[in-house]
């Protein structure tokens, strides 16, 4: 999958003009009717004017391919989180109302107690010895100094929580290091609980947390782990577009270089030499004596006599001379 095909389909493309020349024209085309620039996140060209422009130290760092996918890994966590806090959102707001309301919800308790006594006799049962019951009367009898820690602590949990989703939604640095930081704080009571009595539900959640922590620190690279954020910043320029567009230009600047500096190479030296044969045939063809070459003997020349006829030998008998051949 396509990740950051996927973003920009959900959240738009992002375009950026570079000034410098070089990269400029690797980040543009012209068309018919107006010019297309490179999306700096997917590497689509879009129409229209850029989003941005100025020197290359100033363009924004998006984040492509499984930056994506992790940020999208972050939000799960994150909705999670927001669960958590409206959980104990919740938790402490009913800790609060019952704190002002407890001397009220005492003599309702006392008031209906004999009556939920006569009619569990009836069928059978003591209320009295109900777990139920008695864990109501010890939170009855909680002073109003406990309840009121109690629901502090519970909103406190509840904004940590809170302050966890937003940063892991927003995939920001420091809510990766608050998140990781607070999740790793509260694994040993977990532990704790799981220990004093062992759920389905509480070794779930356990898990969970165990994989934030070891997805944040591993993944992005907190606390110095796999080079640290030098390291994470050094793998967002790596995935650039501008970056492979200024790889683009240094290749064709070196190719440009090359050629040119073997065309004046080749103007500079002249024409190739021709060979001591291919210069005595020439010559000869031309009708010129051509110079023996180096280590061969001149062979003689040989007599050739323009208009004259062919010498005659006289025949015996007095006849006719017969030319010879």
């Amino acid at each position: 999958m396509d990740w950051s095909l996927y973003r920009c389909g959900r959240a738009g493309h992002i375009t950026y003009a570079p000034d410098e020349a070089h990269l400029r024209e690797h980040m543009r085309a012209a068309i018919f009717g107006g010019e297309v620039w490179r999306c700096l996140r997917c590497g689509s060209y879009v129409t229209g004017e850029p989003h941005g422009g100025g020197p290359i130290s100033d363009a924004p760092m998006i984040r492509r391919g499984k930056e994506i996918r992790g940020d999208i890994i972050l939000r799960l966590f994150a909705i999670e989180r927001f669960g958590r806090f409206l959980l104990f959102a919740a938790f402490a707001y009913g800790i609060w109302r019952f704190s002002h309301s407890r001397l009220t919800i005492t003599e309702a308790f006392n008031r209906e107690l004999p009556i939920l006594r006569s009619a569990a006799r009836q069928l059978g049962f003591n209320v009295d010895t109900s777990g139920i019951i008695g864990l109501v009367r010890r939170v009855l009898h909680i002073s109003q100094t406990k309840l009121t820690l109690l629901a502090v602590g519970v909103s406190a949990i509840s904004v940590i929580s809170l302050i966890e989703g937003i940063g892991l939604w927003l995939a920001r640095r420091w809510g990766e290091y608050f998140a990781m930081v607070a999740t790793s704080l509260f694994l040993p009571l977990e532990i704790y609980e799981l220990y004093d009595k062992f759920t389905v539900t509480k070794i779930a959640l356990f898990l969970l947390n165990v994989v934030l922590v070891l997805y944040l620190v591993l993944n992005r690279r907190l606390f110095g782990a796999r080079g640290g954020k030098h390291a994470y910043e050094a793998r967002l320029r790596s995935e650039s577009v501008l970056d492979e567009a200024a790889r683009v230009a240094s290749l064709v600047a070196a190719a440009t270089a090359e050629a040119s500096g073997s065309g004046t190479a080749a103007a500079v030296a002249g024409p190739p030499a021709t060979s001591q044969d291919g210069a005595h045939q020439t010559a000869t063809a031309r009708g010129g004596a051509s110079e023996p070459a180096a280590g061969q003997a001149a062979s003689p020349p040989v007599p050739h006599t323009v208009g004259l006829s062919p010498p005659t030998i006289p025949r015996s008998g007095g006849g006719p001379p017969r030319a010879t051949a």
